[in-house]
């Protein structure tokens, strides 16, 4: 049985305060899953790389010898819940000093605002998820606007662009650019090791294309399309040993691992699980495209990607 370290009781109290305060401010949301907030066991993925996140929100626990590095949070009521797990695996949640995320939507960053006032980490994210998150999602290209923000402002403390490298200890991640989804979707692909081996770990922001999103262009986001196209060029290129994503219904997590399983990173490695789930949003992309409502805003458009 795992047991909780004393200051998780303290911490788990002052989150519980923030969260409550949080939730008041937020907007609720239509699109609220319940396996979005469901618990999960996390578990070792493989070397340093921890799955913490709920049953479908994918969150990433990081360990290095100068501290953690947590990628997403899920929902802002979810944030003890992520406590409880980095604590159950015998890590501090005082030690997470970077904060990263998959892309700028609510079901991932909502609880990032107040692990700061916790921890003194610092918030990393592309430059073209920045104002979004400074925001809360009120400039979001999709949800913002009428909508209003969707959760707290988080205060950004670095901006990366396509291919800048986030060095902690030991560790290096190197942050891809994926646009689409958001425009600032991040993947990150980061070298692990464990025991008998090291591993190239993909952690993977699957652009799935929304029903609101219009390839041919929107007000707020013009190259929506053109973004899509070169992410899902890009990503067919990606060479790794294992790979992740935002979602864990995205890798068919539940499938390839149950609680308590010991532990197997090659139950991650699965490339044709990968090259399935881009030729999906694929064939979508070409279907939208297709359609005589987008081609008519799209000459200058061409379905020029072959998978």
């Amino acid at each position: 049985m795992f047991k909780l370290s004393p200051n998780f009781f303290i911490l788990a109290f002052l989150l519980f305060c923030a969260s409550f305060v949080s939730a008041q401010q937020q907007t609720t949301s239509v699109f609220d899953d319940s396996e979005w907030t469901k618990p999960t066991q996390p578990f070792r993925i493989a070397g340093n790389l921890y799955y913490i996140g709920t049953y479908d929100l994918a969150c990433y626990l990081i360990t290095t010898t100068e501290g953690n590095i947590l990628i997403n949070t899920g929902l802002g009521e979810s944030v003890p819940m992520i406590l409880a797990n980095i604590e159950a695996l015998g890590f501090k949640f005082t030690d997470i000093k970077v904060l990263l995320t998959t892309q700028g939507h609510f079901d991932h960053v909502a609880g990032m605002a107040e692990i700061p006032k916790l921890t003194n980490a610092k918030m990393m994210v592309h430059e073209g998820d920045a104002q979004v998150l400074s925001d809360g999602g009120n400039s979001d290209f999709i949800f913002g606007g009428n909508s209003g923000s969707t959760f707290n402002p988080i205060t950004v403390d670095r901006t990366l662009k396509d291919g800048d490298t986030i060095k902690l200890g030991e560790t290096k991640l190197i942050a891809l650019h994926h646009p689409g989804h958001t425009k600032g979707a991040t993947s990150f692909m980061v070298d692990v090791a464990d025991e008998n081996r090291s591993w190239k770990v993909l952690i993977v922001n699957i652009p799935s294309i929304l029903s609101q999103t219009r390839i041919s262009g929107m007000p707020s986001y013009p190259q929506v399309g053109k973004d899509y196209a070169y992410t899902l060029a890009s990503l067919k290129k990606l060479q790794f040993d294992l790979w992740v994503a935002s979602h864990a219904s995205q890798f068919g997590l539940h499938d390839k691992r149950k609680p308590g399983d010991p532990y197997k990173p090659e139950v991650f490695v699965d490339r044709p699980g990968f090259e399935a789930s881009i030729n999906t949003i694929k064939r979508e992309y070409d279907k939208r495209l297709r359609k005589r409502s987008e081609i008519s805003l799209c000459a200058n458009y061409k379905p020029w990607i072959v998978f």
